[in-house]
């Protein structure tokens, strides 16, 4: 089949992407055991072809164009898939290495994730960590994460996921705050105290409560409040330990402070229902080793953490 594209200069591309990375065509030659001179043709040819200019030179720095920091970016992911396609097949893919790029929101972070590194860092000295910690959802195919791990039913068909748990839910107050207003009995008892929202960022709304009913069935329940918090659902826990009022969060946060005696458990009947938290990546991007091992660890991981908190006989 005749080619409808000019021939990819792979060396090229390898001698732009280093002199974007150290910001000098003299640097890249030296890093790569070539002449200045030969970086700087290289380079002239990839522009020739794409019609666009790369770098903006002077006599004393090179810096990326709008165009060449796109094609850097693009550049760069190809070069690593390729470098990571030939270490599978030669088999140097044995050991896990390089940078992994992960999203994940605050609650998980802080209270499931963080706390798990320490023993991977040791597991897999060769892998470098970044987080993106934040309710924010990234695009990971766009915005460069080798992962992201997200609350509810992924609905991106790009994405392979893998469920992580099903998070229980309860309600919680401080025993302060109880003290001053009561112990609610039934549902309908939450309507004479202060209940605090989290505000979703994707919708501006306020996340409803899941709760069970008499019928053991989970349903919604919306309810109007003055004390609201956006952007970081944490914030509704540090709001009722301080005796605030009465906030719905997973049990894997509550734990802590409820063994501390700053959070006590009300109204647990009404208690247990979930939501999913899953771990996704690209589906059509080669799974390198550091992806494959990650994945595999924290499934494990958050696997054991719960069979121990279900082996005590008790959420908390």
């Amino acid at each position: 089949m005749a080619r409808s594209f000019d021939p990819v200069q792979l060396g090229s591309i390898e001698l732009f992407c280093k002199a974007a990375e150290l910001g000098s065509f003299t640097a890249a030659a030296e890093a790569l055991g070539v002449t200045p001179a030969a970086v700087s043709r290289s380079i002239a040819r990839l522009e020739q072809r794409l019609g666009v200019r790369l770098f903006v030179r002077t006599t004393r720095s090179i810096r990326l164009t709008e165009d060449g920091a796109l094609y850097r970016a693009e550049c760069q992911q190809a070069l690593e898939q390729i470098a990571e396609a030939e270490r599978a097949i030669t088999g140097r893919q044995t050991t896990p290495t390089g940078l992994l790029r992960i999203s994940v929101p605050t609650t998980y972070a802080h209270h499931r994730l963080l706390p798990l590194l320490p023993a991977f860092a040791q597991a897999y000295p060769g892998v470098a960590l970044e987080l993106n910690i934040g309710n924010r959802n990234v695009d990971l195919v766009d915005d460069g994460y080798d992962l992201v791990i997200r609350l509810g039913e992924p609905q991106d068909s790009r994405l392979i996921a893998r469920k992580l748990e099903d998070a229980t839910l309860g309600l919680f107050a401080a025993p302060a705050y109880l003290a001053e207003r009561g112990h609610p009995q039934v549902l309908a008892d939450l309507a004479g105290h202060d209940c605090i929202q989290f505000i979703l960022p994707s919708t501006g709304r306020p996340l409803p409560w899941l709760l069970r009913d008499a019928q053991h069935r989970v349903v919604d329940h919306a309810f109007q409040s003055r004390q609201r918090v956006h952007e970081d659902v944490l914030g509704v826990v540090t709001w009722a330990r301080a005796g605030g009022g009465i906030c719905q969060i997973y049990h894997f946060i509550a734990e802590e402070a409820v063994r501390r005696g700053e959070l006590v458990e009300v109204l647990p009947q009404l208690a247990g229902a979930t939501r999913p938290f899953s771990i996704l990546y690209p589906q059509n991007r080669h799974l390198s080793a550091r992806v494959r091992a990650f994945v595999d660890f924290v499934v494990e991981a958050v696997e054991l953490v719960n069979i121990d908190t279900e082996s005590t006989g008790s959420r908390l």
